[in-house]
């Protein structure tokens, strides 16, 4: 395999999770006996420009299907995070009802609602079919597309250039990355502004966020590699925001390389900061597998002695990251009878590859376990907020990483 940026070989392992299937590949109770696909779920990194990507298996179209059950409305700390994002980019970049925003993979109008209610003209491109009608019934216009550089020009084309672009979380979902950064630069105004959320490799690695490795996430992304392959587009990253958001993630502020926008300092500290975590170091990523195994022998362990003693273990979030711990794990129902998640498209189906059963919150206050697993760690204190009541009760909260934690 070569690299999806530059070409080179790619001879270099990151990590080996062995096979999983997509991580939202959500089963009903009749698909249960049925055979499942599991990819390899393996990536390398690249020496020449330090793209870390996943081997080619798994194609976009079989993963983000017309009823992809991830819905960003589901957890209220995003919607307040895209809100604010929402008002900051009016007030930075001044935009009022002559501007025109367009957000890439623009799930269920979580973002561009706050666009619609400003009265800013917005367009929301979004392939999977279950989240662009969530939006459109909120009132945000929806093109049911996957974005790439024909897409671009054609918007471009009719006139539909755009002052903001907006991609969250997506970036790192593209399998062509070299196409879809064309197609950015493509859609926006010579003076537009491209803001991209996507989870920090910097972060991943320091914090252990191994979980955070899946089928939909093609690229692990650092700025060295974001900067080059912005470059080769024609576009430049000028300013860069870290945030809390996914276990640490980074706002990147592109525009056309001739725009005025004059770089921020942030630019060149953040990529020091890349230098300075051994980014640029190949040992760094050789050194990060055993890491990753000592997670996956901790959760084993904690589990089977919980069975051992007569406990119960129920978890929280049927998300991605959680099935990516599970199904490394070797997790099943005998060790981790049910786990609980707030959204309806989720409830009553299986987590892939585990086969392990998703209800709905309130089954936590039924059941009262002993212990409750969060998954999806970036929201452990939401997600104890919203079950105080178990913990008066008795029961204790547990994340797995970086290291296991009981809370």
């Amino acid at each position: 395999m070569n690299c999806r940026h530059c070409g080179a070989a790619l001879r270099h392992t990151f990590l080996d999770l062995g096979f999983a299937p997509p991580s939202n590949a959500y089963l009903k109770a009749d698909e249960l006996n049925r055979p499942e696909t599991w990819f390899p779920l393996k990536i390398r990194v690249c020496e020449q420009c330090w793209l870390v990507q996943t081997e080619d298996y798994a194609q976009a179209d079989a993963l983000f299907s017309p009823d992809y059950a991830y819905f960003s409305s589901t957890s209220s700390g995003w919607l307040a995070h895209a809100q604010r994002y929402a008002q900051m980019m009016m007030q930075r970049l001044g935009l009022n009802d002559k501007n025109f925003v367009i957000e890439v993979a623009a799930n269920d109008g979580y973002l561009l609602k706050n666009f619609v209610a400003a009265g800013i003209s917005c367009l929301g491109i979004e392939p999977t079919a279950s989240t662009a009608a969530a939006a459109e019934a909120i009132g945000v216009p929806v093109l049911r597309e996957f974005f790439g550089e024909a897409l671009a020009r054609r918007l471009a084309d009719e006139g539909r250039q755009a002052d903001l672009i907006a991609g969250n979380n997506v970036y790192a979902h593209v399998p062509d990355i070299n196409d879809f950064t064309r197609g950015l630069a493509a859609v926006l105004k010579p003076g537009g502004t491209i803001t991209l959320e996507f989870p920090h490799l910097l972060r991943l690695i320091q914090n252990n966020q191994f979980d955070t490795v899946y089928h939909e996430h093609f690229s692990y992304l650092s700025i060295h590699a974001v900067q080059r392959i912005f470059n080769a587009a024609g576009l430049r990253i000028y300013d860069i925001e870290e945030l809390p958001t996914h276990g640490g993630s980074v706002r990147v502020y592109g525009c056309h390389a001739a725009a005025a926008f004059e770089q921020q300092p942030a630019v060149e500290r953040v990529l020091q900061s890349e230098v300075e975590g051994g980014l640029l170091d190949l040992a760094t990523y050789q050194a990060f597998q055993a890491r990753a195994d000592r997670v996956k022998n901790e959760l084993l362990a904690f589990l089977l002695e919980q069975k051992r003693l007569g406990k119960t273990v129920a978890a929280y979030g049927a998300a991605a990251k959680g099935n990516t711990l599970l199904n490394y794990a070797g997790v099943k129902p005998d060790l981790l009878p049910f786990v609980c998640d707030a959204a309806p498209a989720k409830q009553g189906k299986y987590l892939p590859g585990s086969h392990i059963p998703i209800l709905a919150p309130q089954a936590l206050a039924e059941q009262r376990p002993d212990y409750v697993l969060i998954l999806p760690w970036n929201i452990a204190p939401e997600v104890r907020e919203q079950n105080k009541a178990l913990a008066v009760q008795g029961t204790k909260f547990v994340t797995a990483v970086p290291q296991l934690e009981v809370l």
